[in-house]
């Protein structure tokens, strides 16, 4: 099992467990402090989805920070057996979690998020898979955080608010454009 701490917040210095699996690779701390000082530290009220889950780090930072739902999705079953285990350690009832495929989810679903948070493996094509599919589930000023391993070049739906490099991971902070 790997470790991961949440690193503000109401379970800040929390250490999470998360499943070996070579595909996990959890945000970096360095990130996630520049990702939540770009959101703002208090997401009080934010609806927030965490399409890859993975670790949960994403989600279970947001929920940690007032959140007042987190939607987590995951396909590998041992994945979601541990996000399961977490959110029942922390009581962290306002975390959803379903065990779906993130495109199967993003078609089905009619909710509307203020954050979108899409960190998939790297070497999936996922990112650029989703990115079509995310603004019909992006509520009125919501903002969708993008983690990649090659640079992103967003079609003329997307703005790129803020972006940072930290090592091999490039990361955004995405808007609809509305001029586009």
């Amino acid at each position: 099992m790997g470790k991961i701490r949440i690193i503000g917040g109401q379970w800040r210095s929390r250490l999470l467990q998360f499943s070996d699996d070579k595909l996990l690779r959890p945000t970096p701390d360095r990130v996630r402090e520049t990702l939540f000082n770009w959101l703002g530290q208090d997401l009080t009220g934010k609806t927030c989805l965490d399409l890859f889950a993975g670790s949960g780090v994403l989600g279970f930072e947001a929920a940690s920070r007032g959140a007042k739902q987190v939607t987590m999705i995951e396909q590998n079953v041992k994945t979601v057996r541990n996000l399961r285990d977490v959110i029942e350690e922390l009581a962290a009832s306002q975390v959803k979690l379903e065990h779906t495929d993130a495109r199967t989810f993003l078609k089905s679903s009619s909710e509307r998020y203020d954050i979108i948070f899409v960190d998939p493996p790297y070497q999936s094509g996922l990112l650029t898979e989703v990115l079509p599919l995310l603004f019909a589930r992006l509520g009125e000023n919501g903002v969708v955080y993008a983690e990649n391993s090659d640079k992103l070049l967003p079609d003329n739906t997307w703005t790129i608010c803020k972006q940072g490099r930290a090592s091999y991971v490039y990361y955004y902070l995405l808007t609809l454009n509305l001029n586009g």
